[in-house]
């Protein structure tokens, strides 16, 4: 059966949200927001929404508070049209927030859940979110989709020489498992601590030779790129040849992109669910097949 699909684009995603519209053949609706100089948001639609499967795209990077509202708002005024609202939030905030890992810690998770869900979301679509814990948080249909696959066939593009696949900490070990396998190439993983209270990061020790060779680290987010440097730092001691840094979600704060690439890192790649000159990676794709 034929599902009519109506496509809103938040201010945070409307690049992504007009390519994911264009391989669904469905309606774009663009969500203008205007920003007050108090920081309120002021959401407007420049076209009338009819009854359809409504699919707003939003991510939640910084300003992470800012965006998260302004979905909840649009979510909210969708719902007095359509009764089937699908949250597309390729990168979504506060996914790292899914536990209580100190005594005291508020599970901010399960708050943002909570607020989509009472805003009329019925279902929640995330690319590679960063602790599957985070999902079990909602009471309604969620799918987490996976770029690895589209960003391995962009590695493959640059038709490097037998490199090694690197993921920072055993954490992502699964992850760069499965680039290698596409790639067809071998994986080591890095033994990282962090310090819960500093968030000190820091590298103690792998047993592979990567003297001589191209690596490719792997990871899901890389924020303000401190676990990227202490591993770039590490390798390029192993006499390693080129690194290059993929992630899913390059959110890249502050000096981040600078402090990568001089620890010596040859290139960063990233997808398009955070818009970035990193962001060479379409996304479109498997989240316009996840919904279909």
């Amino acid at each position: 059966m034929l599902v009519n699909f109506t496509v809103i684009g938040g201010n945070a995603s409307k690049g992504l949200a007009k390519r994911i519209a264009r391989r669904l053949k469905a309606k774009y609706v663009d969500a203008d927001t205007r920003t007050f100089p108090d920081g309120e948001s002021k959401i407007t639609f420049r076209h009338n929404l009819k009854k359809s499967v409504v699919l707003v795209v939003q991510s939640t990077y910084p300003p992470v508070d800012t965006n998260l509202l302004q979905i909840l708002s649009i979510i909210s005024e969708a719902k007095k049209i359509s009764s089937k609202i699908y949250a597309i939030m390729p990168y979504m905030g506060y996914a790292r927030q899914d536990r209580q890992f100190l005594s005291g810690e508020i599970v901010t998770m399960s708050v943002v859940a909570k607020m989509l869900q009472a805003a009329g979301a019925k279902k929640i679509i995330a690319v590679d979110i960063h602790s599957k814990t985070a999902l079990r948080h909602f009471k309604i249909p969620t799918e987490n989709v996976s770029a690895i696959p589209e960003l391995a066939k962009y590695l493959k593009k640059l038709k490097l020489k037998n490199p090694i696949v690197v993921s920072p900490d055993t954490g992502g070990s699964l992850r760069a498992k499965k680039f290698a396998d596409i790639l067809k190439s071998d994986f080591i993983t890095l033994k990282k601590s962090r310090n819960r209270k500093t968030g000190k990061v820091s590298i103690r020790s792998t047993k592979a030779d990567v003297n001589g060779k191209d690596l490719i680290i792997v990871d899901d987010i890389i924020s303000t790129g401190g676990s990227v440097v202490k591993a770039t730092q590490f390798l390029k001691k192993q006499k390693c040849k080129r690194i290059f840094v993929v992630c899913t979600h390059g959110l890249l704060i502050g000096d981040a992109e600078k402090n990568i690439k001089k620890a010596g890192v040859t290139q960063i790649i990233s997808t398009n669910t955070i818009p970035r000159s990193i962001s060479k990676v379409d996304v479109s794709g498997v989240i316009a097949q996840a919904v279909q």
